[in-house]
């Protein structure tokens, strides 16, 4: 099994550095129409990417935070965004990730001007906007999945 895993020749998102995720999320969003760019990861003050767009339903200055993780996504990572957004005057915030969201944390944004990227989603809008095959991370367990009702087949974000 092992050497079959070897022969996949997808970029695996986990084994990027997290300066290079967050390039590559960076990269997304300008290939989705938006100006981007990265932070300077010592001083990003919780932000890894901001885009601005002048797509009506977009407008204003959105802030990216990109997390390259294995496990669940808890609602204190949306709670952080929300606090950097009114820091900086934000119009919006997306949070993505190679992962999943709890239920609380999808509730939360979306009350909250957040759009939230599963590994799924970002799967998908890599390979839509960038023409890149990636494998996005691990999947949710089966009970996580169920209770936390994942957001495939929901449209990528706006830009």
């Amino acid at each position: 099994m092992d050497v079959v895993a070897g022969l996949d020749s997808r970029r695996d998102l986990l084994q990027l550095s997290p300066t290079e995720f967050e390039h590559l999320v960076r990269e997304l969003f300008v290939a989705m129409g938006a100006e981007a760019w990265t932070t300077i990861p010592s001083k990003d003050g919780g932000v890894d990417a901001v885009a601005t767009s002048k797509n009506l339903f977009f407008g204003g200055v959105c802030l990216i935070q990109a997390k390259r993780w294995s496990g669940l996504v808890g609602l204190e990572a949306v709670h952080a965004l929300t606090g950097v957004m009114a820091d900086h005057n934000a119009t919006t915030g997306v949070l993505v990730t190679t992962s999943w969201f709890g239920r609380a944390s999808e509730q939360f944004a979306q009350r909250n001007r957040i759009t939230l990227i599963n590994g799924a989603e970002l799967k998908h809008l890599i390979k839509q906007h960038l023409n890149i095959d990636v494998i996005p991370g691990t999947t949710p367990p089966r009970n996580a999945r169920a209770s936390n009702n994942t957001q495939s087949g929901r449209p990528g974000p706006t830009i």
